[in-house]
């Protein structure tokens, strides 16, 4: 049996230059078509195929590889307090969106909602555990369920991601407190641990 060659390092090379070409042809339209990715990436139109099938499948590697890195950002967060936690986790998926922002955003598109879904399972069990922490400790509101309230979240972090200009100096700092506030706190409670751990703020994902 002929063992499978690892591709040649130009292949590679393409393809990665494809990705990062459809990011920056996406952030500047959401609807890029093949061609403009194509130039984008220096290659031409047959090049990107012998790649990827179809535009589809070159958004489908975008959003794995994204959801790769939002996974392990979950990963890296070891607050005990599940406040911090959360500002934390905010912080670091924000910055990480925000220079992918419309790509990120078509990601979460209904088209390709279901893949995302599978895609950050990992991302979301973390929201899901650190939910359930804070409420057992009282830190979160309780008037919903586990459940409810992780998806709740999600569901606004998806919309400040799709919504908030990501070049705003203060998108980070709005994205926190938005999320603080679904989480059930209020503005003087997050006020008093942003000032306390400043941190949480400045710091990017590794």
């Amino acid at each position: 049996m002929t063992p499978t060659r690892a591709p040649r390092s130009d292949a590679r090379a393409n393809r990665a230059g494809i990705l990062d070409a459809a990011r920056l042809a996406l952030a500047g339209d959401p609807h890029a078509s093949v061609d403009a990715i194509a130039r984008s990436a220096g290659l031409s139109r047959r090049t990107l195929y012998g790649h990827f099938d179809d535009r589809d499948a070159l958004i489908r590697e975008l959003i794995v590889a994204g959801a790769q890195r939002f996974n392990a950002i979950a990963a890296s967060v070891a607050d005990a307090d599940a406040r911090r936690a959360l500002a934390r986790l905010a912080t670091r998926l924000w910055h990480e969106a925000a220079h992918v922002q419309v790509a990120a955003a078509l990601a979460l598109d209904e088209a390709h909602v279901a893949q995302t879904a599978e895609a950050l399972a990992p991302l979301r069990r973390a929201v899901a555990q650190l939910v359930e922490r804070g409420q057992h400790d009282g830190s979160f509101r309780t008037d919903l369920t586990a459940a409810t309230l992780a998806r709740l979240i999600e569901e606004v972090a998806r919309t400040v991601v799709a919504r908030v200009d990501a070049s705003s100096p203060s998108a980070a700092d709005l994205a926190v407190r938005t999320l603080l506030s679904v989480a059930g706190l209020s503005w003087r409670e997050t006020d008093d641990l942003l000032r306390t751990h400043p941190d949480v703020l400045t710091e990017e994902a590794g």
